[in-house]
């Protein structure tokens, strides 16, 4: 099943956390009017999915960490759009899903876009640092029998924290990657963040 427009405004909301949304900018990226956009997010306030928040007088809105249901249901929706991927990227979702090492892992970069044309198949892994070789050896056994390499980015929790609130770049760009698994624990984080 496909994602509808109100999941796919909190996915965005969610991932992009550095990010000001209103109906305006959120017109552009999920291509419904302005008008719509502004329709779903005031029925996501009524949700307590997200929560609005006024700088003058322009509406941002931003994801409601403070309601549980709200990050139980981001976490269902993470994950259907793990599960609503192209059939290439399912594949490898499938793969990875079998390394039960890992908290949280994500798939993100060139797969996502390009699919059967990439070179590699990037995930950032989010683990405890007593864990590493057992992850290694795991990795390294799939890519041993893969037709293309996996290309493991490790961190740790505390690692991915630090980095989050240090708005790296390139740990922005990752998180709005496919979450594979540990949604629960990947709203936790962005939680911690905020």
């Amino acid at each position: 099943m496909k994602l509808s427009n109100e999941e796919r405004i909190i996915l965005r909301i969610l991932k992009n956390y550095s990010s000001d949304y209103n109906a305006n900018n959120l017109s552009n990226l999920i291509n419904l009017t302005s008008m719509g956009i502004l329709k779903i997010l005031k029925r996501l306030e009524e949700q307590k999915l997200v929560n609005l928040r006024r700088v003058s007088n322009i509406k941002f809105y931003d994801f409601n960490f403070e309601n549980q249901y709200a990050k139980d249901y981001v976490s269902l929706i993470l994950r259907k759009e793990a599960d609503n991927c192209s059939a290439f990227v399912k594949r490898w979702i499938n793969e990875i899903r079998k390394i039960g090492i890992a908290e949280i892992a994500i798939i993100f970069g060139s797969v996502l876009t390009k699919s059967k044309n990439v070179g590699d198949i990037d995930v950032l892994f989010v683990l405890e640092e007593k864990n590493f070789g057992k992850l290694k050896e795991e990795v390294r056994k799939l890519n041993a029998i893969s037709e293309k390499r996996i290309h493991p980015v490790y961190q740790t929790r505390k690692d991915l924290l630090v980095n989050l609130k240090n708005k790296d770049k390139v740990v922005l760009e990752i998180v709005k990657g496919i979450l594979v698994f540990g949604e629960k624990d990947f709203v936790n984080l962005l939680e911690e963040v905020q």
